[in-house]
């Protein structure tokens, strides 16, 4: 296919498609779908080789949140029946993150819901930081605390955190029709702030909220031109509760083209499947590990995730390894950068330069709903965007395997790793 070839050939080069090439990506059919699945393998292996990096999600502090993201589950006026607790104390959060280092996570997000944290709250998280790393010196840490106020970023960066975590969600042009509390523009500025603290950016997406296949072009274009370091890719968990619940937009086979398509159009990024990947990859999820070389370890922040030791199972059933600590995640010309300028975005490597080495009720890249944080996607539950296709049978409603996290975090049970 003359359009698969030449992608390989731009993501080899690291050179941006064309918006039309990138939505000709959306629209393949099924019966081209393995082709798309092959090319955008290419690029992937090209830069990652056949490693999948781990990461782990630690919800500091659940539900409750004041702003009005319809995609999230801790969100104003949710009647979700998540868990709701106050912040966990550090050695709380470093058991938890304990958990997931042990089941091979290198990297733990520690995630709090709200449109952004104090400077009270930058104190508590620094410990936080400080108390995870005593236990594991080489874990990465990414915070993921909302929008963020002048200063902090530096303050956490100084306190030992590698990375920030905002997600876009959707396309500027959306935007205010899942959120109205806070702005796209309030969230590029957190993002960009976090990089010039020398922070490792990580900012993603939210599918599968109504949105147009231009929309998700559009926010994908955003964040190749935003240039994170790591982009997560959450596919809307529709919780009963929410503005969204209705929203069952997806099949297996359109995930994996909308994670071709991010492949295509970030190639030499960390592309890491987040939030709701059981829910709509399903049995396809080995599939996705061609075209993304990084997933969530368990559970999310408010919904349960495949168990830690089917996720350790899948990666080696389908020919990939996990990352090992002391492997460099990026390609060497993305860390030679951030090594020039400062920063840590050696993410996922052995360290950071310097380190040795609105809203947030979403995860960091496993959206609120279950995973990012006050990211907004999608359109308002039903409004739909453009040429947004309709659900298809495959697509249907599977409300059985949407699971309200009861373990882990905020609990007495051990979490899932």
């Amino acid at each position: 296919m003359e359009l698969l070839n030449a992608l390989v050939e731009k993501g080899l080069r690291r050179e941006l498609p064309t918006r039309e090439e990138a939505l000709a990506v959306l629209a393949t059919s099924d019966d081209e779908l393995l082709d798309v699945v092959a090319a955008a393998g290419k690029v992937r292996r090209a830069w990652f080789g056949r490693r999948v990096k781990l990461n782990y999600l630690v919800n500091l502090k659940s539900g409750l949140c004041p702003e009005d993201c319809s995609y999230c589950s801790q969100r104003l006026g949710s009647e979700a029946g998540i868990l709701k607790y106050t912040w966990l104390k550090p050695d709380e959060a470093a058991a938890a993150a304990a958990a997931g280092v042990a089941g091979g996570a290198k990297r733990v997000c520690l995630v709090a819901s709200g449109r952004g944290p104090t400077d009270r709250d930058v104190d508590r998280v620094s410990r936080t930081i400080e108390a995870i790393k005593e236990r594991n010196e080489d874990v990465e840490v990414c915070a993921c605390l909302g929008l963020l106020s002048d200063g902090q970023a530096e303050r956490l960066r100084g306190a030992g955190a590698d990375a920030y975590n905002h997600n876009l969600n959707t396309s500027e042009a959306t935007y205010g029709d899942i959120t109205t509390t806070h702005t796209y523009a309030d969230r590029v500025e957190t993002v960009q702030q976090a990089q010039a603290a020398g922070l490792s950016a990580c900012s993603g997406l939210i599918a599968g909220m109504g949105e147009s296949d231009e929309d998700l072009v559009d926010v994908v274009f955003s964040l190749r031109e935003l240039d994170p370091d790591s982009v997560p890719v959450n596919f809307l968990i529709p919780f009963e509760g929410t503005p969204l619940a209705k929203e069952w937009n997806l099949t297996p086979q359109q995930c994996l083209r909308i994670l071709a398509m991010v492949r295509f159009v970030c190639p030499d990024v960390e592309v890491r499947i987040a939030g709701g990947r059981e829910v709509h990859l399903r049995t396809m999820q080995p599939l996705a590990l061609h075209l993304a070389n990084s997933i969530f370890l368990g559970d999310y922040l408010t919904s349960e995730g495949q168990a830690g030791r089917a996720d350790l199972d899948m990666i080696a059933d389908a020919g990939f390894e996990v990352e090992g600590a002391g492997e460099v995640t990026l390609p060497v010309h993305r860390v030679d950068a951030a090594a020039a300028a400062g920063g840590c975005g050696a993410q996922g490597s052995a360290g950071c330069a310097s380190h040795g080495e609105g809203g947030s009720c979403g995860p960091c890249g496993g959206h609120a709903q279950g995973t990012g944080h006050g990211s907004g996607h999608g359109a308002g539950q039903g409004s739909g965007h453009g040429d947004a296709a309709q659900p298809s049978a495959a697509g249907a409603a599977r409300t059985d395997l949407v699971a309200v996290r009861r373990r882990g975090a905020g609990t007495d049970l051990p979490p899932n790793a």
